[in-house]
């Protein structure tokens, strides 16, 4: 049912059934892992969507003074939306904290602990000043454990879902802490330690670490042209 969900882009439906698979009360398997994982990122996006848009159009309305009497309106609606963004994210860091991370393997805990650190990311986006610095320190214990799992086990430097925490670690810095310096650090040196060690790497893993790489990449390209002069956008 969750596969079919998922076909069917039913991703409310998708969360229901993926949460009963928790329910079990056994570990995951990864295919079951990956179905919660979807699941909820994509009811989160949907919403991040939706948000992002009425943002756009309440700011557009505002700078062009034709707000007026449709303020309130517009504020209830994205409210709404909000409140549906919250009720997901923290539900789903419920599930991670208080049954996936501490009866997980080491490598389900840090697939894990990234959803962590993604669920905060995007309470940050829209959450107000004083939960702002909880949400935005939750999220870099998160990606900080597992990153410090990962140096644990030796994973490779072009390992999928070490390239993946960079790529949303280093969004973290960019677009939640605004700190330019911080997310070109964390991107150039993930995208450079991959590079070293792609050479090798299995014909299967391949792409997905070169899809993230681009990725990490193509916001390199960007951030570093908004560096403040003075400043090595090469280094």
């Amino acid at each position: 049912m969750a596969k079919l969900s998922e076909q069917t882009e039913r991703f409310d439906e998708m969360v229901e059934y993926t949460k009963k698979l928790v329910g079990l009360s056994r570990e995951l398997k990864d295919e079951e892992r990956n179905l919660l994982s979807i699941a909820y990122k994509n009811y989160v996006s949907q919403r991040r969507t939706a948000w992002r848009a009425i943002t756009a159009y309440e700011a557009k309305e505002k700078n062009k003074n034709t707000l007026g009497k449709y303020a309130e309106t517009i504020r209830y609606y994205k409210k709404n939306i909000e409140e549906e963004m919250e009720k997901s994210c923290n539900e789903i860091i419920q599930i991670l904290d208080e049954t996936l991370i501490k009866n997980s393997n080491q490598d389900a805990k840090i697939f894990y602990l990234k959803m962590r650190g993604d669920y905060y990311r995007y309470l940050c986006e829209f959450s107000s000043p004083d939960q702002l610095e909880t949400y935005t320190s939750e999220a870099i214990q998160s990606y900080e454990e597992a990153n410090q799992l990962l140096d644990q086990k030796n994973a490779r430097k072009d390992d999928a879902l070490r390239l993946g925490i960079a790529l949303n670690y280093s969004v973290l810095y960019y677009e939640i802490k605004d700190d330019i310096v911080k997310a070109c650090e964390i991107a150039r040196k993930a995208f450079q330690e991959a590079l070293n060690d792609l050479e090798d790497l299995e014909e299967e893993r391949y792409k997905d670490s070169t899809t993230i790489m681009q990725l990490i990449r193509d916001n390199l390209t960007v951030w570093q042209s908004e560096l403040p002069e003075g400043q090595d956008r090469n280094k």
